[in-house]
């Protein structure tokens, strides 16, 4: 892992360099009036005007943020707003943020997508590829509530092998009734909430199936939102012996986690989301039960994140920056929170991460692979957040608020 730590810590310090994320706007007006000023947005709402979702074509359809309380609510998602206003296309990166972003694995190892055959896995020779960056995807359908975007494109890996892939991704605002579903809670008449979900969808348009011995690719969502002290996430796993499940989390991406900061139990983890540590988790495909969120108990915020994982599937791509003994030991979550790379410099945000991923994609030509990312984001009297928090999350909200003290 020093390896891995030291390119990262490049990275990030020269990333930071010169735009430095903004402060969070106010609200989802501002945040959407700045987006529209630099490129094209769509905005989801639902028939209320109090739900809304702001989608950007350029950035892969991506979610750049979204609300529960119309224009003038809490804008959920983190905007890296002087990268954006600034015009300009970054080496290696361009980390223009939002909470519902399409990426591609594996990142590192033998079948990485980010490193040219033969190149070293340094930060020198790292390149996000242009199709999960900067490069459009089209518009294929619109409507009030969700929209679609399809993309074909080639990708060659690290061991020389080429994938022709085609995307379609469609970003769709669940109604009131069907988020409260999802949920698996009665409807509670005091929470304000805004639910979206992103079905994206891979499929091998060549003439080659894609195989394990020459690598496979997977869907990866990522999600960056708001940081704050007063903001804990928290991660139900699936408790049982690690002889059988494997250990419960790996916490060493970027060196140890202080105890304070990363709470391990038998059936939930609780990690600091306030932006001043830089730190990753990860949850295997055995210990994870397709779900992860965080509680903002300055803001009331709840946000719940589900995701679509197959039973019994754990092939799941690993991205360290290495060979690997075991290319399909990856995770099936992770959360990151953002914070200096090393003492004096500055972070990349900040923000914090909740990400899934799909399985490793063996396909056979035509054939495809569907992950499906929902966030539900809810605000309101903690009493009935509490109830949300239990029935979903497995815990109640004085545990979470409690998860990381002594």
């Amino acid at each position: 892992m020093t390896h891995q730590l030291t390119t990262w810590t490049i990275m990030f310090t020269i990333v930071t360099v010169g735009w430095q994320g903004a402060a969070h706007a106010a609200n989802f007006g501002d945040d959407t009036a700045f987006l529209k000023a630099h490129t094209d947005v769509i905005v989801l709402s639902d028939r209320t005007g109090t739900a809304k979702v702001a989608v950007v074509p350029a950035w892969q359809g991506r979610v750049m943020t979204s609300t529960a309380g119309g224009d003038a609510g809490l804008s959920f998602g983190w905007i890296n707003r002087q990268l954006i206003a600034s015009g300009e296309i970054q080496p290696h990166i361009n980390v223009f943020g939002g909470e519902d972003r399409f990426w591609m694995g594996p990142e590192g190892g033998q079948f990485s997508i980010f490193f040219e055959p033969g190149k070293q896995f340094v930060f020198a020779d790292w390149q996000t590829p242009a199709v999960i960056d900067t490069l459009p995807f089209r518009v294929e359908k619109q409507a009030g509530d969700r929209a679609t975007f399809a993309a074909e494109f080639s990708l060659t890996n690290y061991s020389g092998t080429q994938f022709d892939v085609a995307v379609q991704r469609e970003v769709r605002l669940l109604d009131t009734a069907a988020a409260w579903s999802r949920l698996g809670v009665a409807p509670a008449p005091d929470v304000s909430l805004v639910a979206y979900e992103s079905d994206n969808r891979i499929k091998n348009a060549g003439q080659r199936a894609w195989e394990k011995d020459t690598g496979l690719l997977s869907i990866w969502i990522l999600g960056m939102f708001n940081p704050s002290p007063a903001t804990t996430i928290v991660v139900p796993i699936k408790p049982g012996p690690e002889s059988e499940l494997g250990v419960k989390v790996t916490s060493d991406y970027f060196g140890s986690v202080p105890p304070e900061r990363l709470v391990v139990k038998d059936h939930v983890i609780y990690f600091a989301a306030d932006g001043a540590y830089r730190s990753k988790i990860g949850i295997s495909p055995r210990r994870s039960k397709a779900i992860l969120g965080s509680y903002d108990a300055s803001h009331r915020v709840l946000t719940i994140v589900q995701f679509t994982q197959p039973a019994g599937v754990t092939d799941y791509v690993n991205s360290l920056w290495k060979l690997q003994d075991d290319p399909y030991s990856g995770d099936a979550a992770n959360s990151y929170n953002d914070g200096p790379p090393e003492p004096g410099a500055k972070p990349l945000g900040p923000f914090y991460e909740l990400e899934s991923s799909s399985p490793a994609a063996a396909l056979a030509p035509g054939q495809s692979l569907a992950h499906v990312h929902r966030t539900l984001h809810l605000m309101g009297d903690d009493s009935s957040l509490d109830k949300v928090a239990r029935a979903t999350l497995g815990v109640s909200l004085a545990e979470i608020r409690n998860g990381l003290k002594p």
